[in-house]
This record gives C-alpha cells, structure tokens and sequence, in this order.
C-alpha cells in the first residue's frame, strides 16, 4: 500500500503533458505516491455536462490531497469555474502563493522572497452577481470577519513556524470602509496574538506600486480574494513569470496543489510549455505530506538543469521540449545520488 494517495487533475490544454511530466520527476523521487487520476475542465462538459463531475470531488475528499494542471474557465457568460467552485467545496480558504526569485533566472532584483496569503472564499471574487435590469449588473462584495480573522491567523501562524519577520495587510479601507475596514480589523485583531511578529498595512494601489519599485521589502503579504488573484500575478511576473509560479489552496485537513497559468490550448500536444509551476506547486505538496526530503531533491536538480541552460524550454532560451526538461531533472537527481 503507498504512502500518500493522491488526486491527479490533468486539466485540458497543456495540462495532460504538463501532468505527465511532473508526474515522471516526482516518482523519480523517490517518495511513495499512488496516483489516482480524475477528470476537471471544459473536456469535462460533453461527458458529464460540467466542469467539475461528482466523481471528481468524491475522489478528492477521499484523498484530501490533490495535484492540478491548468485548465480554462469561459469569458463571460457560460459555466462557473471550476477553481472557484473547488474552493467553495472544500473550503479552501488560503491561497498561497510564493514568489521567490530563482537564482538562474537573471531579473533586475537581487532578492524576492515574498509569500502571498490570498483569502479564497468571499470578496466580489466568489462571483455572487445578478442582473438588476438589462442594463445594469450587480456583484456582492461579501467580506465577513470569519473568514477574514481565519486567513490572517494562517499567515501569521506559517510566518511564524517558517522564521518569517513580518507580515502586511493589503487592503483600500481609505475608500470600502466596511468591507475592506472589516478585513483590516480582523488582520489587527490576529496580529495581536503573534507579538514576536511585525505586522503592517498597505493600500493596495500603493502595495503595487511599492512592488515593481523594491519587491525585496515585503516578506508576507495577506490579501483579499480579488486584490490576491491581481496582485499574485504581479508577483509572479516579477520572479519570471507564471511558468514558474505556483500555488496551493489550503482549508483544515484538504489541500490542492496548482499552477496559475492558463491551459495554453494552442500549445496542446506539442510538449512545447514548461512544467516547471506544475512542478514546484508538486514541490510544495511534497512538503505539505512531510516528504521534505524528496521536495529538496527535486528543488536542488530543477535549479541545476536551469542554471545549465542545455535542456530548459523556449521560454527561457532553451529548445527542450517539456518530458526532456523533467527527463533532464530525473537524470540530475541520479547523478546526485
């Protein structure tokens, strides 16, 4: 019987040869992963007439641990997506996103090391919209302090298991008084109990501002739903883009583990894109299950194949194609060992 059972949502696009790669450099790993593969995305629609079948969500709250490709969510009007839906099922209420700057890849900082905690459930994000006549629509900024008191002790509490410093509250309760002034409330109240933190507020215009001007004064960062899907992508950016950039969503006792890039369909069955989101989001589920070990082996050949350049893929100047790019990690933590 293996170690871990865990849920693999391949996605659409990309996702399948994305998935199957990182698939490959995890198993090298060493860790004992039995994998259990389920379906999610717009592929999902003509089989089962949604983007996130029953069997799906049956699987994953058994498991209580999965790993997800890209998929893609319609523009407008058609289906809700099925992130935001997952998140709504299981309650995954912290987004975490790091974005933490890799040596070989040449940006104009010297150091970027923030973790983003985005609250996942409530704000106009969750999509609670209707229309008030033909001409006009209205969605629900909904911000209560449960979920605001909750995503702020989850930082602070991995800031302080993890050697952080200080953490900040990105908010605009200058202008949305009750609802952002409620978030800002429940993130003071928080602080309180975390006195060897440091603990700070920004208005969200300025936090973005301050991020492309010194992103190395920021450690960790608490933001509402819709500011956190904005400002992470920035973050992103600022690291390398989202080929690198990963995720999980967090609730008590389930986690699922993605990148934020879309599905790439243009690109599908090319094995041109990189895995290496998928891949570090895969990192970071590795040490969510305890498996620190195998998390640092991975991390330590992902670095030296890009630092190398010989098998890297288009996006950074390389011309492998996405299995050799793992094929290459595989074969440097055997070299290694």
């Amino acid at each position: 019987m293996a170690k871990h059972v865990v849920t693999m949502l391949p996605g659409e696009g990309t996702g399948p040869e994305i998935c199957e790669a990182v698939r490959l450099v995890i198993d090298a790993s060493g860790v004992d992963i039995k994998w259990e593969y389920e379906d999610i995305g717009l592929d999902c629609l003509e089989k089962y007439g949604t983007l996130l079948p029953d069997k799906t969500i049956q699987n994953i709250a058994k498991n209580k641990v999965a790993l997800k490709g890209p998929t893609t969510t319609p523009i407008g009007t058609g289906h809700k997506s099925a992130n935001v839906t997952l998140r709504k099922v299981f309650d995954l209420y912290a987004n975490v996103r790091p974005a933490k700057l890799i040596p070989v890849l040449k940006r104009p900082w010297d150091k970027i090391d923030i973790i983003n905690f985005r609250e996942n459930t409530e704000d106009s994000y969750a999509a609670i919209e209707h229309m008030v006549s033909d001409e006009v629509a209205q969605c629900l900024k909904v911000i209560t302090w449960p979920g605001s008191y909750r995503i702020a002790d989850f930082a602070f509490k991995w800031a302080k298991d993890n050697g952080r410093k200080k953490v900040w509250c990105v908010h605009k309760a200058n202008i949305m008084k009750m609802t952002d002034g409620l978030f800002l409330d429940a993130f003071r109240e928080v602080a309180k109990k975390y006195p060897d933190i440091e603990s700070g507020d920004i208005i969200v215009d300025n936090c973005c501002m301050q991020l492309v001007r010194n992103p190395a004064q920021f450690d960790c960062l608490v933001l509402p739903n819709l500011y956190g899907d904005i400002l992470t992508d920035l973050c992103a950016g600022l690291v390398g883009g989202l080929g690198f950039a990963p995720g999980a969503n967090v609730g008590d006792g389930c986690a699922i583990f993605e990148a934020v890039h879309g599905s790439a369909p243009k690109y599908a069955g090319m094995k041109k894109v990189n895995p290496s989101a998928v891949l570090v989001s895969g990192i970071m589920m590795l040490r969510w299950l305890g498996e620190e070990a195998a998390a640092a082996r991975i991390e330590k050949a992902m670095f030296a194949v890009l630092d190398e350049r010989k098998h890297v893929t288009y996006d950074v100047g390389g011309t492998a194609k996405t299995d050799e790019y793992a094929q290459a990690i595989v074969d440097k933590m055997h070299a290694k060992a």
